[in-house]
């Protein structure tokens, strides 16, 4: 029996503030199946980033279980559930988090051989020509256009073949042409790669294309379905 690759179980999250302890999270149940893809949708601050967090171990629940590919991430310290995300677990944010003194091809390639990757190199310029990057290899993010540098953290994220990707607002950034040829890779290369998808958006085109949908609403599920 193969387990899913995420759940979380009756999580909540409380965090300090000046004004006193804010509740970013409560009484969330979520379970996501291997290689399905989930779109995560609701208002600003409704909790959706801050689930994200959770569910791939940057941050702890205050309350509740969150297993990650199989492992209960409350047995795990920081150094245990960077190991189970090495080379496992993928990350895609909004604002790219290219490493500005790295071409396109180190920033691909670091996270590779990080993880002990012979061929780190070649499987990096692999990916760059997957994503339609192949002539930007040797060039630096500020030589990038948004898109291209998305283009290339994706490529990064998938380099690896994790077993499941986290897409937070992986489209926020980018014009609408970009936005889509980012997003048409994304779902197409996850599908190759039979990679769970769980990516958070306000982007209701790119909501629409993942197989299950959830909102949120003051930091609680409150709803779920087939999108429409």
């Amino acid at each position: 029996m193969t387990l899913p690759p995420l759940v979380l179980e009756d999580v909540a999250l409380t965090l300090p503030s000046a004004a006193g302890p804010v509740e970013i999270l409560r009484d969330v149940w979520l379970q996501v199946e291997p290689a399905e893809t989930l779109a995560i949708v609701g208002p600003s601050g409704s909790g959706k980033s801050s689930l994200i967090a959770l569910a791939s171990g940057l941050e702890r629940p205050t309350r509740g279980r969150v297993a990650l590919l199989g492992e209960d991430l409350a047995r795990l310290d920081e150094d245990g559930r960077a190991r189970l995300r090495r080379g496992k677990v993928a990350l895609v944010f909004q604002s790219f988090h290219l490493l500005p003194n790295m071409t396109a091809e180190e920033n691909v390639a670091a996270p590779l051989e990080i993880a002990g990757a012979r061929d780190g190199t070649r499987t990096a310029r692999a990916w760059l020509d997957r994503v339609g990057l192949s002539a930007r290899c040797t060039h630096y993010p500020h030589q990038l256009s948004g898109g291209e540098q998305q283009r290339v953290a994706l490529a990064r994220a998938l380099a690896a073949r994790p077993a499941l990707l986290f897409a937070d607002e992986p489209t926020g950034n980018l014009d609408a042409a970009n936005g889509a040829l980012v997003t048409e890779l994304m779902f197409e290369l996850a599908q190759e790669l039979s990679t769970t998808l769980v990516l958070v958006t306000h982007d209701a085109e790119l909501a629409a294309r993942a197989g299950r949908l959830v909102r949120m609403q003051d930091g609680r599920i409150v709803g779920a379905g087939t999108p429409t």
